[in-house]
């Protein structure tokens, strides 16, 4: 556990049913036209209805940038920043998943036009924000509207990289279950194990501490009791609204803490291979955990204690049968959610192993916060084995 530690959280959040509601209270009086940053995907699913209805009654003039492209490249989202500012916007509203929140974060901090997206790649303490966010998640997984954190693609590097600014941190935060009613079986599948993923790699990262551990081990008990019912059940509104918690949760760890080998290795995935960043994870959360057991069989028998609930028959167990036992769940889940598991089904071979061995090693931000060192020889062993 490092010596200091801290947490960032966003200003002020809202949530539970209705919870869409406030924006009219966030908006009115206070703000004159807000850019509201979406996709395509979550326009056409008719989510937008409701918030740019509660902006016009607030008497707030919105544009609506729904261009955005899935995961989008840190060129990409400068063209959409660049956008954005010729609307003159006072307020930035983002509804969507990932990567709609993080461009719209970059946008808060780069809104002035003093420095760019590749000058933060460099040098992400550039940024200073000078427009207020409002972040409305439509998926329960990245977790973004929670972090100082955003993730683009290098396209020269065929790399994914995390820019990191506190000024990022979202002014506000709205979870509202009703959002995620026909949200599509694979995307939450996908998202929800993102969350799984972000929960106990910061309850296992290096920077694990108070702080981190009592949000991923909350999180981690609500995405294991959740997730199946909120991704098969459409009308599950309970367990979906869970899941949006749990998320925001995971999202406050990664705050504090951070994420470790499976988000480092997953990075060449998304990067150049363009696999949804939940997809690679789930890929890749039960090889890394098998691998890190050793390390941190006091970690998962913690967390198998707080997602099974079972009191006094846990204390019969040893951390070892424990830790067993968490991972067989995480595999249950990961199967009964029809996640792919190898990359044959991307078309991805051993020609690209040596390839995504020498990327994802790079990632050291992250692979510095593992508790048990990973080699190249260790990397390249993962990656075989979710190739076959």
């Amino acid at each position: 556990m490092p010596d200091q530690y801290s947490l960032t959280m966003p200003g002020t959040v809202y949530s539970g049913r209705g919870a869409l509601d406030k924006i009219r209270e966030i908006t009115e009086g206070r703000f004159k036209k807000a850019a509201l940053f979406t996709d395509k995907g979550v326009e056409q699913a008719g989510l937008l209805r409701t918030p740019i209805k509660l902006l016009h009654e607030a008497g707030v003039e919105t544009v609506v940038l729904a261009d955005l492209p899935a995961e989008p490249d840190c060129d990409e989202a400068q063209q959409a920043i660049d956008r954005f500012r010729r609307t003159g916007a006072d307020l930035i509203v983002a509804a969507g998943g990932g990567s709609v929140m993080d461009v719209a974060k970059l946008a808060s901090i780069t809104a002035d036009g003093s420095v760019t997206v590749r000058q933060l790649l460099e040098n992400p303490g550039l940024g200073r924000k000078s427009i207020p966010v409002l972040m409305i998640p439509t998926t329960a997984g990245t977790g973004s509207e929670a972090t100082m954190n955003s993730i683009v693609a290098v396209p020269e590097q065929q790399l994914k990289v995390g820019i990191v600014n506190r000024e990022m941190m979202p002014d506000y935060v709205i979870l509202d279950g009703s959002l995620l009613t026909n949200l599509p079986k694979k995307i939450a599948a996908s998202t929800g194990i993102d969350a799984m993923a972000h929960a106990v790699e910061c309850f296992t990262s290096n920077k694990a501490n108070p702080f981190s551990n009592l949000f991923a081990k909350e999180a981690a008990r609500l995405i294991f009791g959740n997730i199946e019912a909120a991704c098969e059940e459409p009308e599950a509104e309970e367990a979906k609204t869970n899941m949006l918690t749990a998320a925001f949760y995971a999202g406050a760890a990664i705050s504090s803490s951070g994420t470790t080998a499976v988000h480092a290795l997953s990075y060449p995935l998304g990067g150049k291979y363009h696999i949804p960043h939940g997809v690679s994870n789930a890929m890749l959360l039960l090889p890394v955990m098998r691998f890190n057991k050793s390390a941190c069989l006091k970690e998962f028998a913690e967390l198998f204690d707080a997602v099974e609930g079972n009191g006094g028959r846990n204390q019969q167990m040893t951390d070892e049968e424990k830790a067993d036992r968490l991972l067989v769940r995480m595999e249950e889940i990961i199967r009964r959610l029809e996640i792919p598991s190898s990359l044959s089904s991307f078309g991805i071979g051993t020609e690209a192993l040596e390839e995504l061995v020498n990327a994802g090693m790079d990632v050291k931000r992250l692979l510095n916060n593992n508790k048990k060192e990973i080699t190249h020889e260790d990397a390249r062993r993962l990656y075989l084995e979710i190739m076959n």
